[in-house]
């Protein structure tokens, strides 16, 4: 029991030291708190004296023209923006540009116009021999032909192809070897069989 009462009256006056503290804390705020209040009234009743005299010296003050304009016209007249000049030199430079893709392919129109097309030389070539040939054979006879011009046994045989699809080239295979030759003059499978036979012989 007596301990008991020993710490009872330890938090007892620990409750009461804390108590005293706060209350001379809120005092102290409280204090502080009314300065401010009559510091913040003073500056409110500085603050419209001062708004009071301002208004009072800008009505007694004639107000400046804005926007003032030029000698003799209005300053409420309508300003009409400065025309912009072009700039020549960057306009000749991008015409100019532009007039050279025009130019170059107006060249290469020009200069393609008289090329016979690979078709044409394709056929030209088995009316010429008149007997099967391979692809590869009619590709090294245009590429000889023609030296300046760029031929693919690609489009060489994609052009044979096309020739037997419209009936004007004849197609014939012999063994793993594909031969073409003009519709008018192709032979029979076995008689380019026997020409060739004679041609390796």
């Amino acid at each position: 029991m007596a301990d008991n009462a020993t710490l009872q009256s330890q938090y007892l006056a620990q409750v009461e030291a804390d108590l005293e503290r706060t209350t001379k804390e809120k005092t102290r705020i409280a204090a502080e708190l009314a300065a401010l209040q009559e510091q913040l009234t003073a500056l409110e009743q500085d603050h419209a004296l001062l708004v009071g005299v301002r208004q009072t010296l800008v009505g007694a003050t004639p107000a400046p023209a804005q926007g003032a304009g030029p000698v003799g016209v209005p300053a409420d007249a309508p300003t009409v923006p400065r025309a912009r000049t072009p700039k020549p030199a960057a306009r000749t430079r991008k015409s100019s540009a532009a007039e050279k893709p025009a130019a170059k392919s107006a060249t290469a129109a020009s200069g393609s116009s008289g090329t016979p097309t690979l078709v044409k030389l394709v056929a030209a070539d088995l009316t010429e021999h008149g007997e099967p040939r391979s692809a590869a054979e009619i590709t090294t006879s245009l590429t000889q032909a023609h030296p300046g011009r760029k031929i693919q046994p690609t489009a060489v045989r994609n052009t044979l192809e096309a020739l037997v699809a419209k009936g004007q080239s004849l197609r014939s295979k012999q063994g793993r070897s594909v031969y073409y030759s003009p519709a008018a003059t192709a032979p029979a499978p076995a008689a380019a069989a026997d020409e060739t036979a004679v041609a390796t012989a």
